[in-house]
Parts: C-alpha cells; structure tokens; sequence
C-alpha cells in the first residue's frame, strides 16, 4: 500500500502526520474538522502550508535517528482565506515603550468580510506580553459567543508566547499548582482565566499563529486597533464603528 501523509487544518492538533490512526484520534469527534491525505510529503506540505511543526512526516522521511524541528512557513493571506471557518478572530497587543502604555486591537471576520474592528484593555504599565495576553483572551471570549450560534471559529494571533502559554504551559503549571521551577509564572492574571475558558471550547477551535506585518489584513487592523487603545486609554474593550474604510485604517500608526 502506498504511504499517504495526513493533513490536519482542524482537529486536536494541527499539523502533517503520517499514519490514518493517528490522523483519526485527532478529527474524530472534533466539532468542524477538516483533514485530507496527500500521497507525497511535499504536497501535504504545500496544502498545509509549508512545514508542519509536528515533526513525525519529517522524521519518517529523513529518520528518527537525528530528528530535526522545522518551523513551519508562515501562514499566508490566501491560506487564511481558504480555511473555511465561518469567523475568523484576529488578535494583536502593543506596548509603546516595552513595558510602558499597552493597549490591545482585535478584527473580526465573517465569511472573509470585515465585520468588527475591538480597541482598548488599555495599561498605563503593561508589557507587550499582557497586551497580547489580553488579546488572546478576549478572543476566546468572542469565540466562545460566536460558537455558541452554531458558528466554526478559528482564532490568529502574532505572540507566540501568548499561544504557547495557554495552548501549551498552562496544563502544566495548573498540575503543578500554577508553580514552575526556575522562578514566578508572569502574567498568571491573565493566563489562568484565559486557560479556563480554552479549556472549554478547545475541542471547537484552532489557534493559528501568524507572522506580524506581512500584510495579513486581519493581523494589520487588529495592530492598528492596538495603538487606537494606547491613544484613547480605553480600559474596556469598544467597538470601533467606523470599519467601512479599510485603506484609511491602516494608514494609522502602527504598532
């Protein structure tokens, strides 16, 4: 039997495998799931988008033996465009100077079309770690409401930190009573409610992260919404009413 390798867009884990077991427990279950096998790792890559950061199809090709990470290309306009997630939430923080005021930004799309534009959770001592933080979790907020419609949500966000800590850390630090060694957990203010709320639409959603300023639309409004925080020291979240001019939104400062 020819060797296939298993693109999953959506599941529990994303990524490029290489056995339909592992495949199945990934997408079996799994509210929206979207999956498909290709017949070389070249075309699974290019479908996935470069790379997986799940190394298993790397490894069956060059070898357990010395495995290598690869990072996985960054995700392009187009490649978002094509998810078929009925809402796609894009996410940014910014911090002007590092730490200093911090505000955060958030662009919501449906069905590819700009439908909200968020600004504020403003700190005047923030980091840009919290700006993000908060963006992500405000986020999920947005997620959870959306899918609580009937809706398939995927969430981008630029901080890798951001999604790490919540996708990744926090399982840990809650095992071991929100303590690591080597030092505090920064940031556990944020991280804990926002973990808590993952936790209960994980099975529903995807995190993707995306490079900063590379032209994504989302990621560009939601940057642009970041600094309109800063600018308005908004410390709740407002809707920015006036989404009609794209161009005129980013042409704002940037982050």
């Amino acid at each position: 039997m020819a060797k296939k390798y298993y693109v999953v867009w959506k599941g529990r884990e994303t990524g490029i495998f290489t056995t339909w077991p592992k495949c199945k427990s990934l997408v079996d279950g799994f509210a929206g799931a979207r999956y498909k096998s290709f017949p070389t790792l070249e075309e699974a890559e290019s479908a996935f988008g470069g790379s997986s950061t799940n190394t298993a199809a790397s490894k069956a090709i060059k070898g357990a033996s010395k495995p290598k990470k690869v990072k996985a290309a960054p995700l392009t306009q187009q490649q978002i465009d094509a998810m078929e997630y009925q809402v796609k939430v894009f996410t940014d923080g910014a911090c002007d100077p590092n730490p200093g005021e911090a505000g955060t930004g958030l662009a919501v799309y449906d069905d590819n079309v700009l439908s909200e534009l968020w600004y504020g959770l403003y700190q005047s001592m923030g980091t840009n770690n919290t700006a993000e933080l908060n963006g992500l979790n405000q986020a999920l907020i947005i997620a959870k409401e959306k899918l609580s419609s009937g809706q398939t949500v995927g969430i981008f966000c630029d901080s890798k930190y951001s999604i790490d800590c919540i996708t990744k850390w926090a399982a840990g630090w809650e095992k071991n009573g929100w303590t690591k060694a080597g030092g505090e957990i920064k940031n556990l203010d944020i991280i804990q409610p926002a973990y808590a709320l993952y936790q209960e639409i994980a099975s529903k959603i995807a995190i993707h992260h995306v490079n900063g300023h590379v032209g994504i639309e989302g990621n560009e409004l939601a940057d642009r919404m970041s600094i309109v925080a800063i600018d308005a020291k908004d410390e709740n979240l407002s809707r920015y009413r006036e989404i009609d001019d794209v161009p005129a939104i980013l042409a704002l400062r940037t982050g």
